[in-house]
């Protein structure tokens, strides 16, 4: 059986060239902005964002924690008609005098995306930024009364 020679950096290897299209590259190997690029950083913009999501009978409520962050710093938004976007950018304040001896908290974006039931009230969301963490509440409408069994008199002719 005859081996396949493969030249990794050849640009006129097939191969070369569809992991180049597959990861975005150009054959140059520069980045381009394309869906992989996109999707590697909301896996990490989403994986550095915490939240805890509470379903009560009238209403949604989504906790996200974001120690530091400014409220003209985040955006609260539904796309795509039922999921609920929150995103935004943490900041790090920089002194010029002090000199840093250990960085531990994370900055960057941060992003979540949580998908809303069909029942959810677009028109009544409403969010709050208290102690680092962003609260937002989403309303439902209320469930529908369950209906009891009418009962008919039958009269004797």
């Amino acid at each position: 059986m005859r081996g396949v020679d493969v030249v990794v950096g050849s640009e006129d290897n097939p191969l070369v060239e569809a992991l180049h299209h597959l990861m975005d590259l150009t054959v140059a190997g520069k980045a381009a902005r394309g869906a992989t690029s996109a999707y590697v950083w909301e896996c990490g913009a989403t994986a550095s964002t915490p939240a805890d999501v509470k379903e009560l009978p009238s209403k949604l409520v989504f906790e996200i924690d974001m120690p530091g962050v400014k409220p003209g710093d985040v955006r609260v938004q539904v796309e795509d008609g039922r999921t609920l976007v929150v995103s935004g950018e943490r900041m790090r304040c920089e002194d010029g005098e002090a000199e840093y001896v250990s960085l531990e908290r994370r900055v960057g974006k941060f992003m979540r995306k949580f998908q809303l039931p069909e029942d959810a009230d677009l028109d009544a969301i409403s969010e709050l930024c208290q102690d680092g963490v962003l609260t937002v509440t989403v309303e439902k409408p209320p469930p529908p009364e369950s209906k009891k069994p009418k009962t008919i008199e039958v009269k004797i002719c």
